[in-house]
């Protein structure tokens, strides 16, 4: 029988999950990049409007490298031996990271040449 929904149990889980991914190196460099841009804002004379944009593009990569942990383990749980479908799977989900990267460059760089004085 299926568990009862919980929302203090799911938010646990992803507790979880959080714990797992600063186990991961590039996880740990892309969350030391999140806060160094984070303070970067601070210091920009940007609108709010579009400090929130920035800042929210910032979220692309650490989603992107949660989902790529995901797919890594499901890997690796499924074929613990070398696989050519395993290697590609992996190279896949770390190329979305890789792709996802310039989702916050692209928008910082549109703002920075719009904002260019003015």
């Amino acid at each position: 029988m299926k568990s009862k929904y919980s929302i203090r149990k799911n938010f646990f889980y992803a507790i979880d999950g959080a714990k797992e991914l600063f186990k991961e190196t590039s996880f740990k460099i892309e969350v030391f990049c999140f806060f160094i841009a984070t303070v970067v804002l601070f210091f920009l004379s940007y609108p709010l409007w579009a400090k929130f944009f920035m800042f929210g593009s910032l979220f692309f990569p650490l989603v992107a490298e949660a989902f790529n942990t995901a797919i890594e383990k499901a890997v690796d749980l499924t074929t613990p031996k070398f696989h050519i479908l395993a290697k590609h799977s992996k190279d896949i989900a770390a190329f979305g990271v890789f792709m996802s990267i310039f989702i916050p460059l692209f928008t910082w760089l549109a703002f920075v040449v719009y904002f260019y004085d003015k």
